[in-house]
């Protein structure tokens, strides 16, 4: 229990410095603690392969994308633009209600303990989910990452 906190804490204190940081490298840095973070929530549900696939793939690979497009595109310029966003207003009350929803719904459902254990997290198992009934949401993913990529290297060659 005392681990979830700690977990829940670093996860949301790394939360924070990404959503506000003024650096983009800051922020695409920060994401990584975030994301070991939730490989240890991983790890406590004894989902311990779902934890290295998070770990190799989104703390390591996707962090280093990430910092890849940045560098690619002005982001790690130094070049500072005011932004303007007048939505904080309408983010913040949308955020207070789904808060109210989301403790309303908690406050409500009975969440049994069951005596079951967890069910096997092994790469066969993960496999077999990958390409059979998911497989659709897996090539989309894909394509979605591909298509980022291209848009990143179109956009740097428009600014050189």
């Amino acid at each position: 229990m005392v681990a979830f906190y700690i977990l829940a804490g670093m996860i949301l204190a790394g939360a924070l410095i990404v959503v506000n940081a003024r650096n983009i490298v800051h922020a695409a840095v920060s994401l990584i603690p975030v994301l070991l973070g939730v490989a240890g929530l991983y790890v406590l549900l004894h989902a311990e392969f779902v934890a290295v696939v998070q770990i190799l793939i989104y703390a390591g690979a996707i962090t280093v994308l990430i910092l890849f497009v940045v560098l690619l595109t002005e982001g790690a310029t130094g070049i500072r633009r005011r932004q303007r966003n007048e939505q904080v207003p309408m983010a913040l009350a949308a955020s207070g209600v789904l808060a109210a929803l989301l403790l309303w719904l908690y406050a409500r459902t009975s969440w049994p303990m069951g005596a079951a254990p967890p069910p096997a997290y092994n790469p066969g198992a993960v496999g077999e989910s990958l390409f059979g009934p998911y497989v659709l949401v897996f090539e989309v993913v894909g394509i979605v990452i591909l298509a980022a990529l291209v848009g990143a290297i179109v956009v740097a060659r428009r600014e050189a």
